[in-house]
């Protein structure tokens, strides 16, 4: 007897939520959830069943405390455009500016490289890193939350994921159940046209502040190369923009420019740019954290949020909380 309903048709944000408290709970089977899954993904999925979705998920997460003000950085992943790891700058870019930072990540799945993989080829010892997250984040003001340690129900559905090869639901849920439950968050996914979709999701779940972004060529996160769509979410209101990177008094360049490589090659890119290394990489990690010091409050304007950050790289700053984070995850 089946346990899910049909996906073929739209469900109701109550029938969403009902399908993944029951997958979730591991009472359907394997076939069934994967039949599911890859006929929501075909037709497209509805911001209340996102919604849905993601508050079955955040019921059954593991959560740590933060400190009052603190964000997430995160991108949905699979854009397919292999860039260096941006966010995971950002994260340190934007917690070396005094905001707190709870980096909610993975290691790679459609990429050669996830925060996880570059961080730890940084040297911060992951295992470690998962144990102090509460204590780094209130004393260092950041943390990574390794995703597998605080989503055990994810253990039964994540071989299902990789045997369907494709986009799911699942990877729009992700940026939506952060452990910490942070308040404010900006967040990148892969398609400019879905970007309202998803922010009316997010607004049905509650926020103080919101970016969702989308670079025109498909990009999870602000793009340096033509413009982006990007949707303001604060409590139920949603406010569409196009930001580009001149907002930000930075120049444009297309996205080759930022193309990583594994977790080696992403750590030396990364490792050069907190040295003060200048490029798209730097401009893009700039970029991105006036986003993320925008929703965070922090200032009142792109040019404002993208001079602070720049000076958070140039003063070292972020060079030394990474080095902080790392002595102190042990």
């Amino acid at each position: 007897m089946s346990v899910l309903p049909p996906a073929t048709a739209p469900l109701t944000e109550a029938e969403a939520y009902a399908a993944f408290a029951d997958m979730l709970d591991g009472k359907p089977d394997e076939e069934e959830i994967a039949s599911f899954l890859s006929d929501m993904t075909d037709r497209g999925e509805r911001a209340d069943e996102i919604a849905g979705a993601a508050r079955a998920m955040r019921e059954r997460l593991i959560p740590i405390e933060a400190p009052e003000g603190a964000i997430d950085v995160c991108g949905t992943g699979g854009d397919g455009h292999h860039t260096l790891n941006v966010s995971t700058a950002v994260s340190l870019v934007v917690a070396a500016c005094g905001v707190p930072v709870a980096k909610h990540g993975n290691r790679a799945a459609s990429s050669k490289a996830g925060a996880a993989d570059t961080l730890e080829a940084l040297g911060l010892d992951m295992d470690a890193a998962g144990r102090t997250a509460e204590h780094t984040l209130r004393e260092i003001g950041i943390c990574f939350l390794f995703a597998k340690n605080h989503h055990p129900a994810m253990a039964r559905i994540q071989p299902i994921r990789q045997k369907l090869g494709k986009r799911t639901i699942f990877n729009l849920m992700g940026p939506l159940s952060n452990p910490a439950r942070v308040r404010r968050q900006l967040i990148g996914i892969a398609r400019p046209a879905y970007v309202p979709i998803y922010a009316d999701a997010m607004s049905r779940l509650g926020t103080e502040r919101t970016f969702i972004v989308s670079g025109d060529e498909g990009l999870d996160e602000l793009s340096l190369d033509e413009g982006n769509e990007v949707a303001d979410v604060q409590g139920r209101d949603v406010t569409m923009k196009r930001v580009r990177a001149e907002d930000a008094g930075l120049p444009h360049a297309p996205v080759e420019a930022i193309r990583g490589g594994d977790p080696a090659h992403n750590a030396r890119a990364l490792e050069a740019l907190l040295m003060g290394a200048p490029g798209p990489y730097r401009d893009a990690v700039v970029f991105n954290a006036a986003g993320s010091l925008l929703v965070a409050g922090e200032v009142d304007s792109w040019q404002d949020g993208a001079e602070e950050a720049a000076e958070a790289l140039d003063k070292g700053l972020a060079k030394q909380l990474l080095d902080c984070w790392i002595a102190a995850a042990k």
